[in-house]
């Protein structure tokens, strides 16, 4: 795990660059991220330092609004792009012109937001006669630790966010072997719809959080043994995961305890930071537990060094403390390093995009790609 705050990274990598200067301009790389709810652009240098970034949320829009609307998400992305590109140049202090290429997500995520940062990016790189690199947002969460420490290949990789969720083996920059995915809804997705159902958003501590921020405060002062949550898929043998089904045995909880309580749905209930612990520790359970089945999956079958290997957790829902540290408890007892980026990190951002494609770039072209 790394104790590195954003704040002091960012001061280390701009430190870094005013070291280097500008000699490696012609090497710089803008990266575009509009995956989800972010809009997100950064500029790196040849070495990975982050010369200038910038990014728009969307979450109290998205907040006020019950969950993320697809229109109203690409509506707030053309809004925003330009500005957060242009932005990103500037604090770089880079031009167009000094562009090696443009990265930009093209997958997944939602349709409509990821549309927009397509539609701008090639319109960019007309203009100003650029390369175009296309990103899987995937495999940029999965290399996003390998901006601040050298991490050999091969390590196991669990990226868990709002919207996706798998296990695979990173072998290389471009090559993934994938051993589990989400079958239904992702751990981010499931947490962000039970604060939903809970009303977080009217709690005074909760207001400004999203769900599974809420859900997380909350859950400190809770009880998390007052309901019994079955974790999903125990006789299932593989590495995938389910989540839909545990969110309706937390809804049937909470029917249960506004009949209880003789309040209408939307109420804020006595016991939601009761419900809100024991979600999370659900959650926890069933992603610690798929990921041990796949860690002995990899030492039977010898798909990680037997030398140091290492687990790393990506993705915004990796930057749960709550999770990281069940999490730790399976790697500690496997004999794994685990291995987080900082939280600024975890969630979508244009660094990530920017990185991905560097390392990208110095590779041979595949033929294939992984999460099709």
């Amino acid at each position: 795990m790394f104790g590195t705050s954003m704040r002091t990274l960012q001061r280390l990598l701009q430190r870094k660059h005013a070291v280097l200067g500008r000699a490696s301009c012609s090497r710089l790389v803008l990266g575009i991220e509009t995956s989800c709810d972010e809009t997100g652009a950064a500029v790196l240098d040849e070495t990975g330092a982050v010369l200038g970034e910038s990014l728009h949320s969307q979450k109290e829009v998205h907040l006020r609004a019950g969950g993320i609307i697809p229109p109203l998400a690409q509506q707030l992305h053309r809004e925003h792009i330009e500005r957060v590109v242009r932005e990103a140049l500037e604090r770089s202090g880079a031009t167009p012109g000094q562009l090696a290429a443009v990265a930009t997500t093209v997958k997944p995520g939602l349709a409509l937001s990821l549309g927009v940062g397509l539609e701008f990016s090639r319109r960019f790189v007309r203009q100003h006669n650029k390369p175009f690199i296309p990103i899987h947002h995937m495999e940029a969460h999965a290399l996003t630790v390998r901006m601040l420490r050298p991490v050999p290949f091969p390590f196991l990789v669990l990226l868990v966010s709002g919207g996706h969720s798998l296990l695979a083996v990173a072998r290389g920059v471009d090559d993934f072997l994938l051993l589990g995915r989400t079958l239904d809804e992702a751990p981010g997705d499931t947490l962000d719809k039970v604060a939903r159902r809970l009303s977080l958003i009217k709690h005074p501590l909760c207001s400004a959080l999203s769900g599974g921020q809420a859900i997380e405060l909350l859950a400190k002062d809770g009880d998390r043994k007052r309901f019994y949550l079955r974790t999903p898929m125990g006789q299932t043998y593989d590495c995938c995961f389910s989540f839909a089904g545990l969110r309706n045995q937390i809804t049937t909880i909470i029917k249960k305890m506004e009949a209880e309580e003789g309040v209408e749905e939307g109420a804020l209930l006595s016991g939601a930071k009761d419900v809100a612990a024991a979600a999370q520790h659900a959650v926890a359970a069933h992603l610690a537990k798929r990921t041990h089945r796949a860690v002995l999956f990899c030492q039977a079958n010898n798909l990680l060094p037997s030398d140091d290997p290492t687990l790393v957790v990506s993705g915004g829902v990796a930057s749960n403390e709550y999770i990281q540290k069940v999490l730790s408890i399976v790697a500690e007892a496997t004999g794994l390093r685990l291995l987080r980026p900082p939280a600024g990190l975890c969630t979508d951002n244009g660094a990530m995009i920017a990185w991905c494609a560097k390392k990208k770039n110095n590779q041979p072209p595949r033929l294939r790609s992984w999460f099709t």
